[in-house]
């Protein structure tokens, strides 16, 4: 599993949760919602540590990361997050 994130997403994490160097930051599992791979469940996005990575990706001195035990959600695929230039939030999909 990867993460992928475009560079407006990195923006968009500086500014809207003021991510700074040396911070890390969680995708993770929550119950409802909508979502493309499970259905009642959608990704939520917060600042964290981590303690069992599954998958990660490191960005101007950031961590972005997903635990071992939501790995289950992704059922295989690759996180990719970019910014809805509509709603000015973030948007996920997934690849195999």
């Amino acid at each position: 599993m990867q993460i992928n994130i475009s560079n407006d997403a990195l923006d968009w994490f500086k500014k809207e949760m003021e991510v700074t160097s040396g911070e890390a930051v969680r995708f993770f599992v929550r119950y409802g919602g909508s979502s493309k791979l499970q259905p009642g469940f959608s990704l939520g996005v917060t600042k964290d540590q981590p303690y069992e990575i599954e998958a990660k990706v490191e960005e101007d001195h950031v961590t972005y990361f997903i635990e071992k035990s939501d790995a289950w959600y992704f059922d295989g695929h690759n996180l990719d997050v970019s910014v809805n230039d509509d709603l000015h939030e973030l948007d996920y999909s997934y690849t195999k």
